[in-house]
C-alpha cells in the first residue's frame, strides 16, 4: 500500500483533489507522508524504473538485428538510447499508473542531483500522465522543507536530464566496447570503466612506485636540553640542523631511487653522526635566536560528499560506500540534509542555528560577530545545493536524536563539523629556537626545535579533524618549549646518534584515494563511493588493513589498457571528459556532436569548449576495432627486478614462471611484497605433491596434490598405446580419466598414507540394494551423503562415509528430508552486531566455500583481504548490502524466473 497522507494542510489547497508524490524509496516515502496534508499519496519507485539493457535477452525482439543492440545505444542515429523498464520494477510501474489514474496532479519528488531529475524524467515518460506535472525539490526531509517544496514546485531541467542521459551513454560505450577487449586479452568476465578503470590505475602506479622505491638510510643527531631553571618546562628536545654552515641532509633530500638529490646537504652515516654525537657530549651550549610567530587556525568547512567520506574513514573507520549507506539513511529520516553535495555553503537558517547552538555550549566569546560564509574550491560545484549538515532550522544535539550505533556516530561527526563550523579561528603562538655548540674538534652544530602552543582554542572546541598520515599533528596538539631569549646557556643531558631510512610512498586509502580524484577532477565526487565497491569488488583492488592494494590481476587490465588505450585512462583525458559533461548541463556544449566526437573521432578539439588538444583524435570505435597486434601473453606478465623470473597473469589467477618451471603466487602476497628474495623462497618450497605408492590392484602410482580447489589424491595412468592403424587418437572421450578424490577436512597433505588414499579413491562406495535400487556412500558439494535414486540423505561426517551400513542407509532414507542449509546449522564465528539495514545480528560462519557473513536472510562470502578475525560490522554490512544489490539486479541465487518482456523503445 502507499504511504497516505498526513493531517496537516499543505500549501497547494485544502483538499482540492489528489496529488501523488512519487519518490525513490519506502522509507523516503513514509517520512514524508507523515507532513503532507490531506489529499496527499505519497508512494515509492523504489529507485530506477528504468535503463538501458542489462543482457542480450532484455533486448526488444524488434532490435535484435540490430548491429547496435548489444550496445543499447543508437550510434547510428544520434546516440538515441533504447530503454527497458527493469523486469523487477514492472509490478511497481503498474501499481503507479494506477494511482496516477486516480490524481489530479503528479509531484515528481526524486533527488535534487542530475540522477534524481533523470529518474524523475523516466517516471514521467513511462507513466505519461494525463493531468499536471510538478518537480517536487528539496535537500532535508523535515515538516517545514517537504510543505514548502510541494508549495513552490517547478518544472523538469531538461539540461540536466541531458548530461545524466551522456554519462549513462558514455559509460556504457565505454564498458561494453572495452571490457570485452579484456575477456579475449586478460581473463574473461572482466570490466572497464570510465572513472573505474582510472581509480584502478591510479592505485597500481602507487604500488609501481613502491615496487621501484629504493630506500636510502641516513643519520642525524638529537640532543636534551636543559634550562637549568624552574619555571616549567626546563627541558627540550632538539634535533641537529647543521654542521658549520652546512645543512644535515633529512629524508627529503633523497629521491625515490635512493640517491642524495640535494648536492650541497650534509649525509651522516651511522660512523660519522656516532662520532659527532661523542664530540658533541658535556660540551656549553647557548641559544642562537628565537623567533615567535601568532598562529592561527580558522575552522574547516562543513562536510560535503568527499570530505565526509575521508573524515569517516579517518575516525570511524568507516569505508565510503557504508558511510553514504548510514548517511541515506539519516537522509531519508530526516536528521540529516542531502549527502550527495559538492557544495559547501549553508543556508541563512543553518547558519543561524549553527550560531547559536555554538553559543549556547560554549559561550558567545566563541562565535564570531560576522557568520562565516563559505565558497567551493571544487570546479563545477552546484551552490543550488546545501553542504551536509543536520535538517532543520534548529539542531538537535547527538543525545536528543534518539539514534544509536553508527548512525549515531556519523550524526555526531556531521553535528559537531557544521557548529565548528560558524566558531571562531584557534590562535597562538608558534616558537622556533635555535641551539649552537662546537665540539671537542671546533665543529659549530646548530640544533632546531619547534613548538606551538594555543591561547584561545576557539573552532577546536567542538571539532578537529584528522589525518591520513598518523604521524601528522593534530591541530590541537600543542608542543610547549621554554621561555628562552637570545644567548641563553643551555646544557645537554643527553647527545645521541639516531638512524632513519626513506619510506616508500604509502598506499592509498579509501579516504586518500577518494580525495586524489577530487583533486585530478576525475568523476563526480557522488560516484566515488561506488567507484571504489566496484573494484573491490572485481578484485582489481585488496585491503590490508585500510590499504587498498593493487592484484596482479590489476596490472595487467592497466598494462593493457596504458599501451593500447592510453587516451581512456588518461588523468587530463578522463578530466576533461568531465568538463564536457558539466557543459552539456549548463548548455554549453552539444550532446549528440560531444558523443560522436568521443565515438567516431574527430581531427581537432573533443569536445570541451574553449580547449584544442590539437591533431586528430581517435575514436572509440577505432580503437576496439583493431587489437589484432595487442599481445595477450606480454601485457599480462611483469619481470621480477635481477632475476630471470617472470610473473605472469594466467586464468586461474597469478603464477611465476622461470623457463617453464612455475609455482603459483600465494593470494595474500602483495606485488611490492614480491622481492627476488621471497620469488626464489616461492621456487624452493615443496610443490606440495607426494608419491604414496603404487596401487596393489592396478599398479598405478598414487599422489597427493595440492590443487585449485584444496588437497586431493588421485593416480598417475599409463600413457595409452598408440592405435593398432597407427591413426592419431582424436576424440578425448577415447583416453581413460584418472581416480581423484579430495581430502577429508581432517585430512593434510603432510600426513596422509597410501591407504588413506586408496580408500578415498575407492569412493563412492556402494553399500547394497534397497527396493531394487542400488544405495551409495558419496562426498559431495555439500558434505558427505547417501543416495538411492534421487533420493538423498546427510551424513553427520566424512569419516562416516566407509562405516554406514545398509540398515542404517535404511534408517536415514526412512527419516523425513530437512531441507536448507539452517538444517544443521553450526555455531558462528563471531557475532559482529546488527546491520544498520535489516536490523538483524550479523554472525561469521564457516561455509563449503570458506567463511561467510549472514544477518539470516542474506549471506555474502568474505573477500581477499577480509579476515574472520579482523572484519568489522561496517564491512559485513557492506558485503550483504552488495549482495543484496547483486540478487536483486538478477545476479545471483533469488534471480525470479523469466517472464515474456514488453519493452519498447524510449517510454516502455
Amino acid at each position: 500500500m502507499p504511504a497516505k497522507n498526513g493531517t496537516a494542510n499543505s500549501g497547494r489547497g485544502n483538499g482540492a483533489g489528489t496529488r501523488l508524490v512519487i519518490v525513490e524509496s519506502p522509507a523516503k516515502a513514509k517520512t514524508i507522508a507523515g507532513y503532507l496534508g490531506r489529499g496527499y499519496i505519497v508512494e515509492s519507485s523504489i529507485g530506477h524504473i528504468r535503463d538501458l539493457p542489462g543482457s542480450a535477452s532484455e533486448v526488444p525482439a524488434k532490435y535484435k538485428g540490430e548491429p547496435w543492440a548489444k550496445l543499447g545505444v543508437n550510434v547510428e542515429h544520434e546516440f538515441e538510447p533504447l530503454y527497458v523498464v527493469n523486469s523487477d520494477k514492472r509490478q511497481q510501474v503498474q501499481k503507479l499508473k494506477k494511482l496516477l489514474a486516480e490524481a489530479d496532479e503528479l509531484f515528481l519528488a526524486t533527488d535534487e542531483d542530475r540522477e534524481g531529475e533523470a529518474i524523475a524524467w523516466h517516471l514521467q515518460d513511462v507513466l505519461k500522465p494525463k493531468v499536471p506535472v510538478h518537480r517536487m525539490v528539496f535537500n532535508e526531509i523535515t515538516k517545514d522543507a517537504i510543505q514548502r517544496a510541494a508549495a513552490n514546485p517547478r518544472q523538469l531541467n531538461m539540461r540536466l536530464v541531458d548530461a545524466q542521459e551522456t554519462r549513462r551513454i558514455l559509460d556504457r560505450l565505454y564498458g561494453y566496447e572495452v571490457s570485452p577487449v579484456l575477456w579475449k586479452k586478460v581473463m574473461p568476465k572482466l570490466s572497464a570503466g570510465r572513472v573505474q578503470s582510472v581509480a584502478t590505475r591510479l592505485v597500481v602506479e602507487r604500488e609501481r612506485e613502491r615496487i621501484a622505491f629504493v630506500p636510502a638510510h641516513y643519520w642525524d643527531i638529537a640532543a636534551q636540553f636543559d634550562t637549568g631553571g624552574d619555571e616549567e618546562p626546563t627541558a627540550f628536545k632538539a634535533g641537529l640542523v647543521s654542521v658549520d654552515g652546512r645543512r644535515v641532509a633529512q629524508g627529503r633530500d633523497f629521491g625515490s631511487d635512493g640517491a642524495l638529490k640535494t648536492r650541497d646537504a650534509l649525509h651522516l652515516d651511522e660512523a660519522a653522526a656516532t662520532a659527532l654525537a661523542e664530540r658533541l657530549r658535556g660540551r656549553p651550549y647557548a641559544v642562537k635566536s628565537v623567533e615567535q610567530k601568532p598562529y592561527t587556525r580558522r575552522p574547516y568547512p562543513p562536510f560535503r560528499t568527499t570530505t565526509l567520506q575521508q573524515e569517516a574513514s579517518r575516525k570511524l573507520s568507516f569505508s565510503a560506500k557504508y558511510t553514504m549507506s548510514v548517511a541515506q539513511k539519516l537522509y531519508e529520516n530526516g536528521f540529516i540534509t542531502y549527502m550527495r553535495t559538492d557544495s559547501i555553503t549553508l543556508s541563512e537558517t543553518a547558519i543561524t542555528a549553527a550560531r547559536r547552538q555554538a553559543a549556547s555550549l560554549f559561550g558567545g566569546e566563541y562565535v564570531p560577530d560576522k557568520p562565516r560564509v563559505y565558497t567551493s574550491k571544487v570546479k563545477n560545484a552546484q551552490e543550488a545545493h546545501e553542504a551536509i549538515r543536520p535538517a532543520g532550522d534548529t539542531f538537535r544535539t547527538p543525545a536528543e536524536t534518539g539514534l544509536s550505533g553508527d548512525q549515531f556516530r556519523l550524526y555526531e561527526l556531521i553535528w559537531k563539523r557544521t557548529i565548528a563550523s560558524q566558531m571562531k579561528d584557534a590562535v597562538g603562538q608558534s616558537v622556533s629556537i635555535r641551539v649552537t655548540g662546537v665540539s671537542t674538534r671546533d665543529e659549530r652544530a646548530e640544533f632546531g626545535a619547534t613548538g606551538k602552543t594555543i591561547t584561545f582554542h576557539g573552532f577546536l572546541k567542538a571539532y578537529v579533524e584528522s589525518a591520513d598520515d598518523p604521524s601528522t599533528d593534530r591541530d590541537d596538539q600543542e608542543r610547549r618549549l621554554p621561555n628562552l631569549a637570545e644567548g641563553d646557556a643551555l646544557t645537554a643531558s643527553a647527545v645521541d646518534a639516531e638512524g632513519h631510512s626513506t619510506r616508500p610512498p604509502a598506499r592509498y586509502t579509501e579516504a586518500s584515494l577518494v580525495k586524489e580524484l577530487e583533486e585530478r577532477e576525475i568523476g563526480r565526487p557522488s560516484t566515488y563511493a561506488s567507484i571504489i565497491g566496484t573494484i573491490l569488488a572485481r578484485e582489481y583492488v585488496f585491503k590490508k588493513g585500510t590499504a587498498l592494494v593493487p592484484s596482479f590481476l590489476a596490472f595487467a587490465v592497466v598494462n593493457l589498457l596504458e599501451q593500447h588505450f592510453g587516451n581512456l585512462v588518461d588523468y587530463d583525458f578522463t578530466a576533461h571528459m568531465e568538463d564536457g559533461l558539466d557543459e552539456i548541463a549548463r548548455g554549453e556544449a552539444e550532446r549528440v556532436r560531444w558523443l560522436t566526437r568521443f565515438y567516431f573521432g574527430d581531427t581537432g578539439d573533443w569536445g570541451v569548449a574553449g580547449r584544442s588538444h590539437g591533431g586528430a583524435t581517435p575514436g572509440l570505435k577505432e580503437l576496439v576495432g583493431d587489437i589484432g597486434d595487442i599481445d595477450a601473453k606480454g601485457i599480462s606478465s611483469f619481470p621480477i627486478k635481477g632475476t630471470d623470473i617472470m610473473v605472469r597473469v594466467g586464468r586461474y589467477g597469478p603464477y611465476l614462471d622461470r623457463d617453464g618451471e612455475r609455482v603459483n603466487i600465494p593470494e595474500d602476497i602483495a606485488p611490492d611484497e614480491l622481492t627476488a628474495e621471497k620469488a626464489e623462497e616461492l621456487f624452493a618450497q615443496p610443490s606440495g605433491d607426494r608419491e604414496l605408492g603404487a596401487d596393489p590392484e592396478t599398479g598405478h602410482t598414487i599422489v597427493a596434490k595440492s590443487g585449485r580447489f584444496g588437497p586431493y589424491v588421485t593416480e598417475i595412468l599409463p600413457e595409452p598405446a598408440p592405435p593398432a592403424d597407427g591413426k592419431k587418437r582424436t576424440k578425448k572421450a577415447d583416453t581413460a580419466k584418472p581416480r581423484t578424490s579430495s581430502l577429508f577436512k581432517s585430512m593434510s597433505l603432510d600426513t596422509i598414507t597410501l591407504d588413506d588414499a586408496l580408500k578415498l579413491l575407492s569412493l563412492p562406495r556402494t553399500l547394497g540394494e534397497l527396493d531394487g535400487e542400488p544405495v551409495t556412500a558419496q562426498n559431495g558439494r555439500f558434505g558427505p551423503y547417501i543416495k538411492r535414486g534421487s533420493d538423498s540423505r546427510s551424513l553427520g561426517s566424512e569419516e562416516e562415509l566407509f562405516t554406514v551400513t545398509l540398515e542404517r542407509a535404511k534408517e536415514l532414507l526412512a527419516q523425513p528430508k530437512q531441507r536448507g542449509r539452517r538444517a544443521a546449522a553450526a555455531a558462528p564465528l563471531r557475532e559482529l552486531g546488527k546491520d544498520p539495514a535489516s536490523g538483524e545480528p550479523v554472525v561469521v560462519k564457516e561455509g563449503r566455500f570458506g567463511p561467510y557473513v549472514t544477518d539470516g536472510e542474506t549471506n555474502a562470502s568474505l573477500r581477499k583481504g577480509d579476515e574472520v578475525e579482523s572484519i568489522t560490522i561496517q564491512r559485513a554490512a557492506e558485503l550483504l548490502a552488495e549482495r543484496r544489490e547483486k540478487v536483486a539486479a538478477g545476479g545471483g541465487k533469488k534471480k525470479a524466473a523469466p517472464r515474456r518482456r514488453t519493452s519498447a523503445k524510449s517510454g516502455s
